[in-house]
């Protein structure tokens, strides 16, 4: 034991050697013979991990797959049940040598002990499917309870363990026996219990990654029974379904964001927060939309209401408990997107871009409680789009575009009254709803207004901004007058003067240089009052 103690001393030593001369410039570099003793030393370690732990994993599942495969051959000649009960007592086999080595062979003793749980339930598995015979059928009361018994048997043990992957393939393995049984009655509350479980274990031990796998896991399954459960050979195709299975899914994403939502350490938001709020979304409300859309059709405007409210609960949720920013912004977009979906559906064209156009005053509305500049520039882009998609679509201007262009002035002058609470100090999104407003108006009075109207038309639209700047005092309401006058000038000189009829050119010609004279007279007047309260004396003292 000495020499042995004297041998990690000197090993020791050589480390702290290396690591000084790799770290100090001025520090003597190591012999040659204590670098070639290092070297050997982690050569020696990379060849017992290959040797240790990579052989045992692969050779543990090679040996896996291959019983798995043994037990799924027909076996024509032999009883039923036969394949099972070899199976199972290869198994419990397993089960007794991982005890007896957990001491003296610990990695591969817990290796052995998941091989045992999977096998145990293939073995079980192996009583319903793949031979020519089968003992027990997944519609029978016994038949579903026999592989609901294995499941919560190996929950039971991967728990006794405390290990997350033990308790991770015990999942699986439940979620493979919901699609395995198949039934809406036995699958929809199936992949509520097993979130549940995956959410309590992931808080109870500290292991977030139980509740991260738990995500795919759940919609997964739920996807496979929507679509005609492919993997016991039936055609694709979206299952109507109970009305209510939807619903599930929003149990479900419900209970999977929990997990993140209570976690211990809830003032950090890391990444795996947010991968599951990412998850969550995209998987949760993506099945949920296909399926609706496929084949409840007659409730999708209902439901994705109900969705809507589900996920923007949980945005409200996760600002509440730990001002979340990512998890918010995700839940929130999500909740949005549902209630567009909801409206396109309710509404026909061009009324719809009405309503989705108002639902933009609604979002930057919660957005400033949530803080959230993500969900302003989000906004933006699908008001954007929303006007872009309304242009393309609709054959006459029907005064929708108007409508337009004050969700845009009371959408800047929101985030002007709450720009502290969102920190915009550059007003880059007040400028461009302004910017919006700007050009969605005189485009809206064009259609609206026949022609030799529109100059005249323009000219109020610039005298309604210069109100609005004596209004609430906003230099850049007096910019969009000037923009606007600009552009009447530029109009009437372009077409006025060949397509407009005679009275109506000397008419607004006459208007707009009125209006032109007017203003420039006001500044004038207002530049000599700034001019004189500079130079004017101070009072004396």
């Amino acid at each position: 034991m000495r020499h042995i103690a004297e041998l990690e001393a000197r090993v020791a030593r050589l480390e702290a050697r290396v690591n000084l001369a790799a770290t100090e410039p001025d520090a003597a570099p190591a012999s040659p013979i204590e670098l070639t003793a290092v070297a050997g030393r982690t050569e020696d370690e990379l060849e017992f991990e290959v040797g240790q732990n990579w052989f045992a994993k692969v050779g543990i599942a090679v040996l896996t797959l291959g019983a798995i495969f043994m037990m799924s051959l027909p076996y024509a000649s032999l009883p039923a049940a036969v394949p099972s009960l070899i199976g199972g007592a290869l198994a419990i086999g397993l089960f007794a040598l991982a005890r007896m080595w957990r001491q003296s062979f610990e990695l591969v003793s817990g290796h052995l002990r998941g091989v045992a749980m999977a096998l145990f339930y293939f073995a079980t598995l192996r009583l319903y499917f793949f031979g020519t015979r089968h003992v027990l059928a997944t519609d029978t009361f016994i038949g579903r309870a026999a592989l609901v018994a294995v499941v919560a048997l190996n929950l039971v043990l991967a728990y006794r363990r405390k290990s997350p992957w033990l308790v991770g393939l015990a999942l699986v393995l439940g979620h493979v026996t919901a699609v395995a049984v198949g039934a809406g009655s036995f699958l929809l509350p199936a992949v509520v219990v097993l979130a549940a479980l995956a959410v309590a274990g992931a808080l109870k031990n500290n292991w977030p990654g139980l509740a991260l796998a738990g995500i795919p896991l759940g919609y997964a399954t739920y996807f496979a029974w929507a679509g005609n459960d492919p993997f016991l050979g039936r055609p694709f195709q979206f299952v109507a379904g109970p009305s209510v299975a939807p619903g599930f899914v929003l149990v479900v994403a419900v209970i999977l964001a929990a997990g993140p939502l209570l976690r211990r350490d809830h003032r950090v938001e890391d990444g795996l927060t947010n991968t599951s709020a990412l998850l969550n979304c995209a998987l949760g409300y993506g099945v949920f939309f296909l399926h609706t859309l496929a084949r409840h059709g007659t409730i999708f405007a209902p439901a994705h209401l109900a969705a809507s409210l589900v996920f923007l609960g949980l945005a409200v949720a996760f600002w509440v408990r730990e001002r979340s920013h990512v998890s918010t912004f995700l839940y929130a977009m999500t909740g949005y997107m549902a209630l567009s979906m909801a409206i396109i559906k309710a509404t026909a064209a061009p009324d719809v871009f009405v309503w989705l156009s108002l639902q933009s005053v609604i979002v930057v509305t919660t957005a400033i409680w949530f803080r959230s500049r993500f969900i302003v520039v989000a906004n933006f882009l699908i008001y954007l789009g929303i006007v872009l998609g309304y242009i393309v679509v609709a054959e006459k201007e029907s005064g929708i575009s108007v409508g337009f262009g004050i969700v845009a002035l009371v959408s800047a002058r929101i985030l002007n009254w709450q720009k502290e609470r969102l920190e915009l100090k550059t007003g880059l999104m007040r400028n461009a709803y302004l910017l919006s407003a700007f050009v969605v108006f005189p485009y809206a009075l064009y259609h609206l207004v026949p022609s030799r109207h529109v100059a005249l038309a323009w000219v109020g639209l610039a005298v309604g901004y210069y109100v609005m700047n004596f209004i609430v005092r906003n230099q850049k309401y007096r910019w969009m007058g000037h923009a606007t006058l600009l552009l009447t000038t530029f109009y009437l000189v372009t077409l006025g003067t060949r397509e407009f009829e005679p009275v109506f050119r000397v008419l607004s010609f006459l208007v707009l240089g009125t209006v032109l004279l007017i203003v420039s007279l006001v500044f004038t007047r207002l530049r000599k009052r700034q001019r004189a309260t500079v130079v004017a004396p101070s009072p004396p003292a």
